[in-house]
């Protein structure tokens, strides 16, 4: 499935919350409990094994959700009234490739356009096209092809492919 640029806008921004995914960094503190503070990578299954609570399913969850259900968990029996913070230390690659001078997976980063992930990879090459660039993202659970200009924004887990121009 083909999209536009405005569709993708639309459907990005009906989205506001960064979901967690598998190889985002997390750290989790809980104040004054330095025994359930900890960082941790989730790995391919989106997992988490937390102190007194065990596995989580946290793929898919943004950081406020992980936070309610580790502060509800643990609310009780464990802790009067826990404090818990949740956040991203590292996001999940994006990875670019065709066109490119370097192609591969690089560390997203917050505000991170086409254009700028272009000069991350080493600048287009001379046979790029600024005109043809395509995004795989997955959307609601499917994978997308979207056709992009250079400042669409780009979420971790894109990989964006430069094709080259026929002149």
């Amino acid at each position: 499935m083909l999209l536009s640029v405005a569709s993708l806008h639309s459907i990005a921004s009906t989205d506001d919350e960064y979901l967690l995914g598998s190889g985002d960094v997390i750290s989790i503190h809980v104040y004054g409990e330095d025994d359930l503070s900890l960082e941790t990578r989730l790995g391919e299954g989106g997992e988490i094994t937390y102190p007194y609570l065990g596995q989580i399913m946290v793929k898919g969850m943004n950081v406020a959700q992980l936070e309610m259900i580790l502060t509800s968990g643990l609310k009780g029996d464990y802790l009067i009234n826990p404090s818990v913070h949740v956040s991203v230390l590292e996001y999940r690659p994006f990875f670019i490739y065709g066109e490119v001078k370097h192609p591969g997976g690089y560390p997203y980063q917050t505000g991170l356009t086409i254009e700028r992930a272009v000069a991350l990879a080493g600048g287009l090459t001379e046979r790029a096209s600024e005109s043809s660039i395509t995004v795989n993202r997955t959307l609601n659970q499917k994978k997308t092809t979207v056709k992009v200009a250079m400042e669409t924004m780009v979420f971790p887990d894109d990989s964006i492919l430069i094709k080259d121009s026929f002149f």
